[in-house]
């Protein structure tokens, strides 16, 4: 097979390897650019973390709940574009990534990473190997764990937003429907108690500003301040939130009737917090037409 300038580039590219080692590397392979990569891999030219630096906000979402119910992990792992999130290469590490997270004692994310998969080597490594041959970075960006002796109940909407949901004394059809709950509407926590003190003097200062515009009396501020803040208190938590397939009934409401209770939840969505890079599109063409 003839090496042709293109083949080399490519390899480049999804190597951070110069053009010669490229070259001499497809030479000995036959232009293959898979058993290239695998070659360069074992002698260190491959620069797998050329990629790493590269904004990686597509994905997936994945969970495995434990067989008794009792244990629940997820997991959100990134790429730079949803074509790859949706290939097989991505899938299968996704999977392998998933496996070793509820087949081991892990804790966190840093856990996760040096974790050993089944093919022996850690996660790591196997990401870095995907990066190298796929040519985009990858990130095992998060991990949660819920275990106890609870009912963990998770739920996924397609696989960009996550949510699993720690119950007591109620059932799954009920977890479900409160993990759904979770997912549309993005509680911050269960009850008002959990809510951090820095987020409430936040909007208070911010509602106070607010009232204060109005000209209005000090002692009818205080009650409007007052007003504002169960309002929001019951926006942002579980508990006071109108639920969504019933929206005459707060979640609260709900848990009380079938005697159960939420003790923890995590959600989860693809990209979340990560800036994703915009560009103009006419700039995006003029910067491929100077290059």
């Amino acid at each position: 097979m003839a090496i042709t300038a293109a083949l080399v580039k490519e390899l480049r590219e999804r190597t951070g390897a110069g053009m010669m080692e490229c070259k001499k590397a497809l030479v000995e392979t036959g232009g293959d650019i898979d058993a290239a990569i695998d070659a360069m891999r074992k002698s260190g030219l491959a620069k797998a973390d050329k990629k790493s630096g590269r904004v990686a906000a597509e994905g997936v979402i994945g969970i495995r709940i434990s067989d008794d119910s009792k244990q629940g992990v997820m997991v959100e792992i990134n790429s730079e574009t949803d074509f790859v999130s949706k290939g097989d290469d991505f899938k299968d590490f996704v999977n392998a990534v998933m496996q070793c997270a509820s087949t081991n004692d892990i804790s966190d994310i840093d856990d996760l990473q040096s974790a050993t998969m089944e093919n022996g080597d850690s996660v790591a490594n196997n990401r870095q190997a995907l990066v190298a041959k796929i040519g985009e970075n990858i990130q095992v960006r998060r991990m949660q764990k819920i275990a106890g002796d609870n009912l963990v109940i998770s739920y996924l909407h397609g696989d960009r937003i996550g949510v699993m949901v720690e119950l007591k004394d109620g059932d799954e059809a009920l977890g479900k429907d409160i993990a759904m709950h979770i997912a549309a509407s993005r509680p911050v926590c269960v009850k008002p108690e959990d809510v951090p003190a820095e987020v409430l003097e936040k909007e208070k200062e911010i509602f106070i500003a607010q009232a204060r515009e109005s000209g209005k009396p000090d002692n009818i501020i205080e009650k409007m301040i007052d007003g504002r803040m169960r309002k929001y208190l019951s926006e942002i938590t579980l508990l006071g939130q109108a639920f969504v397939k019933e929206p005459d009934l707060t979640v609260e409401k709900l848990l009380a009737s079938k005697g159960a209770e939420v003790v923890s939840f995590v959600r989860m969505e693809v990209g979340e917090g990560v800036e994703k890079k915009t560009e103009n599109f006419a700039d995006e063409v003029m910067a491929q037409v100077k290059g």
